[in-house]
């Protein structure tokens, strides 16, 4: 079978893209959904259009995710950002922990070891951000206080996740405990150490250096530049094993004071919004319909309950 180069399959995202998004808004679906849609009907399990191996478009198009995150540190002022410190630690920390507490004891009660039951418990009290904020947006609701409280709480899941992949050898069955001794420890100070760096990065080298590139009057240049700050951090936290899309929003909400800040915004929004829809693509065409079939009422009723249990969670 002719596996589709790179060109074909390029040509084949933005065809689903342009087509199928626009219907979706036409008939009232969100813009996410008819990119899902598009994915799975170009992919494997349908026509098959994207080749068997559409993890490779996903891990460039995971970089729309980060410029989301960047572009929304952009708009949240250091103040604004202090007046949501309250939601964060409170409907982040509540959230997270009781719906984890809650999966963990479900898991449990269905005759899992509380292991296992613990790290599906920590794994779905997460949320994806990209998906939620996306939402957000589309419907207006970010800048209102239910959408800063659902941010809020986005925000400590991006945080946790350092922690929770520390915690999660030692779950491991026959995992040896010294193996993962003071990683919890040394990874809390490894996000403080990274945190420090993008602070002062963006306080006393990118300011300045964005001041000399604006002075050239180079427009391309000035896009060429916001590009290379979105990549180096999301290199260097990468290197460091940390979250790219937190790096990012820190470096963001750094920036949010600067005088160049909508210029930054208006230069990367274009590049998030395709690479967002590439990854929403790739998403739908990587769903395993095979796996899905095998136990559809196992599936379904899963996936109810999971809906259920942090919708009552929020809602409380």
């Amino acid at each position: 079978m002719h596996e589709p180069g790179l060109l074909e399959q390029a040509f084949v995202y933005l065809l689903a893209g342009v087509v199928a998004v626009p219907l979706a808004r036409r008939l009232g679906m969100g813009s996410i959904l008819g990119y899902l849609v598009a994915g799975i009907i170009i992919g494997p399990s349908v026509l098959g259009l994207v080749g068997e191996d559409p993890e490779g478009v996903m891990a460039l198009a995971e970089f729309g995710i980060v410029m989301m995150l960047f572009i929304i540190g952009l708009e949240l002022r250091p103040e604004l950002l202090g007046e949501l410190r309250g939601s964060i630690l409170g409907l982040g920390f509540l959230q997270t922990s009781l719906t984890a507490a809650a999966i963990t004891g479900i898991g449990v009660a269905c005759g899992l070891p509380w292991q296992q039951a613990l790290a599906i418990g920590l794994i779905f009290a997460g949320s994806s951000t990209a998906i939620a904020v996306q939402t957000l947006q589309e419907t207006g609701l970010m800048a209102t206080p239910a959408g800063r409280g659902g941010f809020s709480i986005l925000l400590f899941q991006d945080i946790t996740v350092i922690p929770i992949l520390a915690m999660l050898p030692l779950l491991a069955a026959g995992s040896p405990v010294p193996a993962a001794e003071g990683g919890g420890v040394a990874s809390v100070l490894l996000v403080i150490g990274a945190a420090a760096a993008i602070v002062a990065g963006g306080r006393f080298i990118i300011a300045p250096v964005f001041r000399a590139i604006a002075a050239a009057r180079i427009p391309e240049v000035f896009t060429a530049a916001a590009l290379l700050i979105v990549v180096g951090v999301t290199l260097a936290m990468e290197v460091a094993g940390l979250s790219p899309a937190l790096g990012a929003f820190l470096a963001g909400v750094v920036l949010a004071s600067s005088e160049y800040r909508h210029e930054l915004e208006s230069d990367i929004e274009p590049f998030k919004g395709l690479l967002l829809g590439l990854f929403f693509l790739s998403i739908g065409a990587t769903i395993d319909f095979g796996l899905v079939l095998e136990r559809p009422g196992l599936v379904l009723a899963l996936v109810v309950l999971l809906v259920a249990v942090k919708a009552t969670i929020i809602f409380a």
